[in-house]
């Protein structure tokens, strides 16, 4: 998706692109299809059906300041949802395949709606995301980027009428294109954002502050690590986004070295996918951080790279989305529609990597896959380990002690150690002598006798390793706690809900709370199962202080006290 605001309701809309001429960036496929392809036309019929459901929060007492407007799920008209329904309509009035090809009916709600997006619209150009944003030349980019594909749709359509919908659609087109030429930005994908949005404006009415802002832009260069990811690590959401911002932005732009970031992030991206098809979300550093989501985003970007380059491994993506989570990315037809040469038979498919340990330094994380489990290891992040089987998923392993409220382990670094790699943690706990006289505070301030100017006594201390290593089926991990002794441990292991547990004692006071005191337990979701164990329960203190609170999933603990040692395997 492209943006959090239309998670509710789905959606915004795209440009379409002038075919280049030169042969810098001259097509390495056969020409465009005469039909389109069976996947597409499926696309074509959902977003029909999601049409028909969007209409019903559609505004429609004209006597209403937000008459036209689209509500999201809270009733609140805005900018998003109601562009949003302008590029579905536009691809659905614009396909022959379509129930609503040239109608008369969906195209005035279409102009209704343009009209909306024109009484919200600022006087510098920019619109809103009522969620956080105000006058947010970002958020004007995510709608003009996929409105000027509407745009282009709508009038090729020849549809009767149009003269009521393309010069409005046009006046907040470029009034959005004054807001894009000078302002700012959050978010580093923001960047690509404006000036993929430019490109396409360009494309449609030629502007040399377009193009000079594009560049201005550009000139700060790509945000990608040598692991192939961008700087928000955001793998459901914006690198995604980015791919497909780059791809528009070579196009429009004749720019065709900027498709090698969008390579290397494909290249990294086959790395990221679990045995049941989710994405690797762990390491994200925005808001879809250890969420569960699928790859239809990436099917834009994989198709168009796949035909540009032949490349077998990503025709195997598209394939494996087109048979599982095709749908789901009816969001990006507009995308599909904008260029006929998309719709070109794939080349054939190569295998996808399915066996590897594969590690991501600059991500902070390690990747193992052996056909159908896969496990990650993470640092900077109190899940550390993750481990899936099939549908069976260990959201993660949680390790925490009650020592001075601060002992939730965390590491900072993964270090390789032979076939193991370790993660690490220290700790003090000080107690505090009287601060010397000449820095008494006359009034009693405690705040300006800081503890860093008191002596430090009677410190405690605290040692944390965790050596996870694969085994022949599976992963363990070794978790080593030294340093003062009795402090209790708790080991969390946090499944995905669905599933059932067994082998396992339910707590008698935490919902979701179970505890392991024998050799194994497991959890089975349909026909996998992940095996786990042993199990060590010595107390009930499952929830310590200063640790983060218990997750919303059915949950196994295991218990101790320091010194801790104790080896968990799964498989």
């Amino acid at each position: 998706m492209d943006r959090r605001t239309f998670v509710r309701m789905g959606t915004a809309s795209v440009c379409s692109l002038s075919a280049l001429t030169t042969a810098t960036f001259a097509r390495s496929y056969a020409a465009a299809p005469d039909t389109k392809p069976s996947w597409l036309l499926e696309v074509i019929k959902a977003n029909d059906q999601q049409i028909g459901q969007i209409r019903a929060h559609r505004d429609k007492e004209s006597a209403n300041p937000a008459f036209g407007g689209i509500k999201d799920g809270e009733d609140i008209p805005n900018p998003q949802s109601t562009a949003d329904f302008v590029r579905r309509n536009a691809c659905a009035i614009s396909c022959p395949e379509s129930t609503f090809y040239r109608s008369k009916e969906l195209l005035a709600e279409t102009g209704q709606a343009v009209q909306y997006l024109l009484k919200i619209q600022h006087s510098d150009g920019t619109i809103d995301l009522p969620a956080t944003n105000f006058h947010s030349t970002p958020d004007t980019g995510f709608i003009v980027k996929r409105l000027t594909t509407a745009y282009t749709l709508l009038n090729r359509s020849g549809t009767p009428g149009l003269e009521t919908v393309l010069p409005s659609l046009k006046a907040f087109l470029q009034k959005a294109g004054e807001a894009l030429t000078v302002g700012g930005i959050h978010t580093p994908n923001h960047r690509w954002v404006v000036s993929a949005a430019l490109t396409k404006l360009n494309a449609l009415w030629p502007d040399a502050r377009y193009v000079n802002r594009i560049e201005q832009w550009l000139a700060e260069h790509i945000d990608m690590d040598e692991d192939g990811q961008f700087n928000e690590r955001s793998t459901l959401i914006y690198s995604p986004l980015t791919d497909r911002l780059l791809i528009t932005i070579a196009k429009g732009m004749n720019k065709p070295e900027l498709l090698d970031y969008v390579r290397r992030n494909l290249a990294m991206t086959l790395y990221y996918i679990h045995p049941n098809g989710e994405v690797v979300s762990d390491a994200s550093g925005r808001q879809d951080k250890a969420l569960v989501g699928t790859l239809e985003g990436y099917y834009y970007p994989a198709r168009f790279m796949a035909l540009r380059d032949k490349n077998g491994e990503l025709a195997a993506l598209c394939r494996q989305i087109e048979k599982t989570v095709l749908l789901k990315g009816v969001y990006f037809l507009d995308y599909y529609l904008e260029d006929p040469t998309f719709w070109s038979e794939l080349p054939a498919s190569k295998p996808m990597p399915t066996n590897y340990v594969k590690a991501f330094p600059h991500s902070g994380l390690v990747r193992i896959r052996r056909g159908n489990w896969d496990s990650t290891i993470l640092k900077t992040s109190p899940v550390f380990l993750t481990f899936s089987k099939g549908e069976a998923v260990l959201q993660g392993l949680r390790v925490s002690a009650s020592f001075f409220g601060k002992g939730q382990f965390q590491s900072e670094k993964i270090e390789k150690q032979g076939d193991s790699w370790v993660l690490s943690q220290s700790l003090e706990g000080p107690y505090y002598q009287p601060i010397a006289r000449e820095k008494i505070d006359p009034a009693g301030d405690w705040v300006k006798m800081p503890q860093a100017s008191r002596q430090k006594t009677e410190v405690q201390h605290y040692e944390a390793k965790v050596t996870i290593r694969e085994t022949g089926n599976g992963m363990e991990a070794d978790i080593q706690i030294i340093g003062t002794e009795n402090v209790p441990v708790s080991v969390e292991l946090i499944f995905r809900s669905g599933g059932t547990l067994s082998g396992i004692t339910k707590h008698p006071t935490r919902p979701n709370a179970h505890l392991l005191s024998a050799d194994s337990g497991s959890y089975t979701v349909q026909n996998d199962t992940i095996t786990f164990g042993p199990g060590k329960a010595l107390h009930k203190g499952v929830v310590l202080r200063g640790a983060l609170p218990p997750m919303d999933a059915p949950t196994v603990y295991l218990t101790g006290f320091t010194p801790f040692q104790h080896t968990i395997k799964f498989s």
